[in-house]
């Protein structure tokens, strides 16, 4: 029997190796160019899936920095980011469904808003498909499932972080890999393009969620971890300096970028030495006091039509004030109410006004609960970490918040709303929900005592 066997695949051997050859001619002849390069991704793809397997904080990485590199996007602004996010999620649900075959999130106090705020998400998503004004088209079933995308996504980056990312080396190379790609994206897509050279489309677009996190952790390591180099802790500074130069001398206009920026070292300092920040607070005034008068001269119109879309957001969300009018539903019933004469559709530019639109003065409650434990926990974890990299990372993300914080103000940047800054800005919105979900990552480290005491 064996030298039958073995007779056979001798000669079914150059069989497949046929039938490889005829099929990859096929292809060449008959596929489209779209077709082709789908076939090459499916290796790809696979070996992404066993990779994420294998090592799913790698897989956060990736997901990291899809966004930046990665040109595709899909329909309604589909991205590379939400795909592999969307996959690690999937990933780790199949894992808790077919291995622990139960489901356990890490103990936090922080997950309870998050959960909730996903809860309030799915009843408001149900709750805009009832007919709430008789004159107003609904937003269209895909727009809907895509303002709940974001939520999903962005509170299943921060979980996958918090329970997946397990040890500190994991996550200081989740950081390192980002501050690495973050600083060529800054030269590539600002700096290069100012002294002349067409790079610019060598990255992708970004947010001001991008820019928050890339000067907090930049500036916080190069500040509190002793643990590196000075040469490196100078390189980061100056990557700080360079990215505060784009921002306000190159993207002065994007106001959200660089105020939100300097809120972000601010609330570093102040995290640091009350006294430093103190210090700090007539400086601040100087300075705030300079640049808005510089912006209501400049942008005058935009801040007045703003604050009068919000006055007509507010009798908007009287209609339902508790779990809102569904996802970008609102956006359909303003050319109701004229704006400045005019019947058009507008969104809030408001990520707290879209909140409570959408999901209602419930959903508020449960974001700004979920603002106030991760800063509660931030604060707590910076005197029960150990000085360098850990501890320089709990003040980067104190300094993160803040700025996001202030972000949610002036945009829909921390939540895009799907017809604003849409899918697209999740490329750099997921940012801010990783690195948050890294203070529950180092939390657990503390809790398991996988990180020595802080030195006092």
């Amino acid at each position: 029997m064996k030298p039958f066997q073995g007779l056979l695949q001798l000669q079914l051997r150059p069989l497949l190796v046929i039938s490889e050859l005829l099929l990859i001619a096929a292809l060449a002849f008959m596929a489209s160019q779209r077709q082709l390069a789908l076939v090459l991704l499916v290796p790809l793809g696979v070996g992404l899936v066993l990779t994420c397997l294998r090592w799913p904080s790698l897989g956060l990485i990736v997901a990291s920095l899809a966004g930046l590199v990665v040109p595709f996007l899909g329909p309604s602004g589909l991205n590379a980011t939400m795909i592999v996010v969307g996959l690690l999620l999937g990933l780790w649900l199949l894992d808790i469904i077919s291995r622990r075959r139960q489901i356990q999130f890490a103990l936090s106090r922080t997950i309870w808003p998050l959960l909730s705020f996903l809860l309030v998400a799915t009843i408001s998503f149900g709750v805009g498909q009832l007919p709430w004004l008789t004159f107003a088209l609904h937003a269209p079933l895909g727009a809907q499932l895509g303002g709940l995308a974001i939520i999903v996504l962005s509170a299943g980056t921060f979980l996958l972080v918090a329970n997946q990312v397990r040890d500190l080396r994991w996550l200081s190379r989740i950081t390192w890999a980002f501050l690495t790609i973050g600083a060529l994206s800054v030269i590539v897509r600002s700096v290069l393009p100012a002294l002349g050279f067409p790079t610019r489309d060598f990255f992708q677009p970004v947010g001001p969620v991008f820019y928050i996190w890339l000067v907090s952790l930049a500036f916080s390591q190069a500040l509190f971890n002793g643990d590196l180099q000075r040469g490196w802790r100078l390189v980061l500074g100056a990557l700080v300096l360079v990215t505060l130069y784009v921002l306000v001398f190159l993207k002065f206009g994007d106001k959200s970028g660089w105020l939100s920026s300097f809120v972000c070292i601010a609330a570093i300092i102040g995290a640091r030495s009350w006294r430093a920040g103190l210090a700090l607070v007539p400086v601040a005034a100087l300075a705030a006091w300079y640049m808005w008068t510089g912006l209501v001269a400049t942008d005058e119109y935009s801040i007045s039509t703003r604050f009068d879309a919000w006055s007509i957001m507010a009798q908007i969300i009287k209609i339902s004030p508790i779990l809102g009018l569904g996802f970008a539903n609102y956006y359909w019933y303003t050319p109701l109410f004229p704006i400045r004469g005019y019947a058009v559709s507008f969104n809030s530019h408001n990520n707290y006004v879209d909140i409570v639109a959408q999901t209602g003065l419930v959903g508020l409650v449960c974001y700004l609960w979920l603002l106030l434990e991760l800063g509660r926990l931030g604060w707590r974890l910076r005197e029960h970490v150990p000085g360098g990299f850990a501890q320089a990372y709990i003040y980067g993300a104190l300094g993160g918040l803040a700025g996001m914080v202030v972000a949610g103000m002036l945009g829909d940047w921390v939540l895009p709303f799907f017809y604003n800054v849409g899918l697209n800005g999740f490329r750099s919105s997921m940012l801010g929900w990783l690195f948050l979900g890294g203070l529950v990552s180092l939390e657990q480290m503390v809790i398991r005592q996988k990180l020595p005491v802080a030195q006092k």
